[in-house]
């Protein structure tokens, strides 16, 4: 058995993905639904760290903090972790005793991070330590992509990876800023040491200045021991500033002074604490409108954008879709023991013609669902379900397709006069000249919008043609004055 351990407090559904990493690190995972459950495995197992879920069906996290509370220093630290959090809740459960507040889903960035540097309790003064060259291999941080956009922002990273200049990086949400982070780190002189990561925006500016500085003892209500902040459990390492844009103006006050001078104060402290690390932020904001509009300070946006890497939208990359379309499909195919899984033709089309407002992480996102969904596969453009009302299953979705069908051969025989036999042409009943390909198209899409009520993803899945495709095609029609249903 392994002699370190960590505990989830959660139904199945919310953790089961990061098991595979975690054994990877060396860790015997523990699962637990009842708080009886939760407590029997700390006694037996004393794990490093307990991550637990607010609430579900028969069980409460305060109930976990109470008994932490009265375990007298003997008791694993508690992180939270929530599907919709609220500012409040977050100071509140803190106060409690919890030594951390995440929104879902749980990320291995974080549970890694902790399990590295936090302290084994919660009641335990414990005083900084240096940064110790991991045990365990290094996994290596992939950024999948040919094309050229993407091609420069990684040869700009690598270049200034192993310097210590604060990194700004800008991009949509879901474009893989914190990934670049990552790589940044893993690529430079302070890959041994720590990666930690903290949202700025995920917590209220008392509670931000708490976890980035730390506090003393008595510092608050709720304070009932030192707890060291982000910059000193990063120390020889990196911290990630994320969503920088979202910190309170007085915070960041403070922040340009961390970065200047290379040294924080902790919440209700007297002494002031000298850190080594390197600062990584990102953003999804226009900086330099922020500073405009008064909401970011200048002297920090400068500070910050030593090194700026922007990262490009994932519609901007072209046949990078496919590339990592086939990379997570390939990586759920192994995470759930099924068989490895295509695309059908219809499929790489959709991919490639799709916008992907949510950049990276919808791709990924969709990935996942189609290879549940996909059985032995190929994946269709049916198994994406993009809209969960757009989509009859099964029976029901055959129906529809040899109603339709049907509904073609005797409207095409209609217009043509007789009927469609095989190697047969489409012609006009009265000239017998064939059919103008743009009319039996016109016609194809609105039998098929008939057939499916106005449905435009079911109508475009009967055609073989993405939802886009057969949108353009109606805004052509209504140019020309036809009436679309």
């Amino acid at each position: 058995m392994s002699s370190r351990s960590i505990l989830f407090v959660a139904q199945a559904q919310f953790v089961m993905a990061l098991f595979p990493r975690c054994k990877e690190a060396g860790f015997e995972v523990g699962l637990a639904d009842t708080l009886s459950g939760a407590l029997n495995f700390i006694k037996k197992s004393k794990p490093e760290a307990v991550f637990s879920r607010i609430r579900f069906p028969g069980y409460r996290i305060e109930n976990l903090l109470a008994e932490a509370a009265g375990a007298m220093g003997d008791f694993p630290p508690v992180y939270a972790f929530t599907d919709a959090g609220s500012a409040e809740e977050a100071n509140r459960l803190m106060e409690l005793g919890a030594q951390d507040y995440w929104l879902e889903p749980l990320a291995w960035d974080k549970v890694e991070a902790v399990t590295a540097c936090a302290p084994r309790s919660v009641q335990t003064e414990v005083q900084p330590q240096p940064a110790r060259p991991t045990t365990s291999v290094k996994k290596s941080i992939d950024i999948i992509g040919r094309h050229p956009v993407i091609l420069r922002v990684l040869a700009l990273a690598r270049q200034v990876a192993r310097s210590k200049a604060t990194v700004l990086i800008a991009g949509e949400s879901g474009t893989g800023k914190e990934k670049f982070a990552r790589f940044l780190h893993n690529n430079s002189d302070r890959s041994s040491g720590p990666f930690v990561a903290i949202n700025c925006a995920a917590l209220p500016e008392h509670l931000l200045e708490s976890e980035l500085f730390g506090h003393e003892k008595g510092a608050f209500t709720g304070a009932i021991g030192r707890k060291l902040g982000k910059f000193e459990l990063a120390t020889g390492g990196s911290i990630l500033l994320d969503e920088i844009s979202e910190m309170d103006m007085g915070l960041q006050a403070k922040l340009l002074r961390v970065l200047q001078e290379q040294e924080i104060d902790r919440v209700g402290g007297t002494e002031t604490v000298k850190v080594d690390t390197r600062v990584l932020a990102t953003t999804n904001r226009r900086l330099d409108e922020y500073v405009k509009d008064g909401k970011f300070r200048q002297d920090l946006y400068y500070r910050l954008n030593v090194i700026p890497l922007k990262l490009p939208a994932l519609r901007e990359r072209g046949d990078d879709v496919l590339l990592l379309a086939d990379f997570f499909v390939n990586s759920y195919c192994r995470d759930y023991g099924l068989p490895k899984l295509g695309f059908s033709a219809d499929a790489r089309r959709w991919l490639l013609e799709y916008d992907w407002p949510g950049n990276v992480r919808e791709l990924q996102n969709l990935m996942e669902r189609a290879v549940l969904l996909a059985g032995t596969g190929p994946i269709e453009t049916a198994h994406f379900l993009l809209d969960e009302d757009a989509w009859p299953l099964g029976e029901d979705m055959a129906a529809v397709c040899q109603t339709a069908a049907a509904g073609f051969a005797a409207d095409m025989a209609s217009v043509s006069g007789g009927s469609l036999a095989a190697g047969g042409s489409l012609t006009d009943a009265d000239t017998g000249s064939i059919l103008p390909l743009a009319e039996m198209e016109r016609h194809l899409i609105l039998r098929s919008l008939d057939q499916t009520q106005g449905n435009r993803t079911q109508a475009a899945n009967l055609l073989g043609i993405s939802v886009r495709t057969l949108r353009n095609k109606l805004n052509e029609y209504r140019q020309l004055g036809m009436e679309i249903p």
